[in-house]
Formats: C-alpha cells, sequence, structure tokens
C-alpha cells in the first residue's frame, strides 16, 4: 500500500500526482512532520487515503522522516531558547509527534541540561538593568514567571532562583 500505483492503471493517479505536488510544497517551505504535511493536504480537500498513500511513500524515500524532526526540534529549543522538556513535548505535541517518538527524542536532554538552561535563563535576565532596580520579592517573582513559561517545573524554578539571588 505505501507504493505509488502505475499511472494509467491506478484511477486515483491524478489524485495521487495532486497530493504528492501539495505535500512536496510544503516540505519545500521548511521541515515538516506527517501531521502538518497530511494537515496540508487534507486542508486542499485531497481525501485521507490519498494522503496516506503520498506520507508512505514520501516516509519510504526519506522526505518525511518524525524522529529525525523532533531529534532535531529538541536539541535547537533547549540550546538556542533555553526551553525545558515540558514545554519542548508540548511543541512536539502540537506538530502531531507523541509517544516513543517524541520520547527518544527529549531524551537528549537530562536533569542537568534542565538545571544549566534554567540557570542561564536566569543568569540573563539578571544581568537586565531593570531587574537590578526591583525589590527582591519581585525579582523573584519575575523570574519564577520567566522559568514556568519556558516549561521548567517549580523546584527547578526555585532553587536556580535561591541560588542565582544568594550570590546577589
Amino acid at each position: 500500500m505505501g507504493e505509488y500505483q502505475v499511472p494509467g492503471v491506478d484511477e486515483d493517479w491524478p489524485a495521487i500526482e495532486a497530493a504528492r505536488t501539495i505535500a512536496l510544497n510544503r516540505l519545500d517551505r521548511a521541515p515538516a512532520t506527517r501531521s502538518q504535511v497530511r494537515e496540508a493536504m487534507l486542508k486542499r480537500d485531497v481525501e485521507a487515503d490519498v494522503a496516506d498513500r503520498v506520507l508512505d511513500r514520501l516516509e519510504a524515500v526519506g522526505l518525511i522522516d518524525d524522529a529525525a524532526y523532533a531529534a532535531a526540534l529538541v536539541r535547537t529549543r533547549h540550546r538556542e531558547r533555553q526551553l525545558a522538556r515540558r514545554a519542548i513535548a508540548h511543541e512536539l505535541a502540537a506538530k502531531g509527534i507523541t509517544g516513543t517518538t517524541a520520547e527518544a527524542a527529549l531524551a537528549q536532554i537530562d536533569a542537568e541540561d534542565e538545571l544549566e538552561a534554567a540557570r542561564a535563563v536566569v543568569a540573563k535576565k539578571l544581568r537586565l538593568a531593570s531587574m537590578a532596580r526591583v525589590p527582591r520579592a519581585t525579582r523573584q517573582r519575575r523570574l519564577a514567571g520567566v522559568l514556568g513559561r519556558k516549561g521548567f517545573d517549580a523546584e527547578i524554578t526555585y532553587r536556580v532562583i535561591r541560588e542565582a539571588l544568594s550570590d546577589s
């Protein structure tokens, strides 16, 4: 079922070609998950079974690889935006990547990586001149808000804030 049929023999060939064009155009803009490409095809009125046939073929030739996409997303979101596993897992789910694929990608980040990322976020925020002018309780609240939005749990959040503010 994952292979295309021969033109002229398969009555779905025009629909398959149209779906393939939609999928390739979507992938041409940026890497995407199977779910995102499928959604793009369904929005353009491609039948679900035709979309799945095209997606199976694109996966078979390596144009769609959810595991590689998830691994790259985890690395970049953690390194560049200092997001915690929880926030990245939420983003993966929104892109249609869940279960073992998401867990395997998230395994790249361990507890020490999360702690270091939280420390980096707090250090960056504390360097702002506006943070030096506010009372300690306000700094704590603002830092907790920033870390919470980045997906860090309460234990890491308060540990890192305590460490940082004890140094100042």
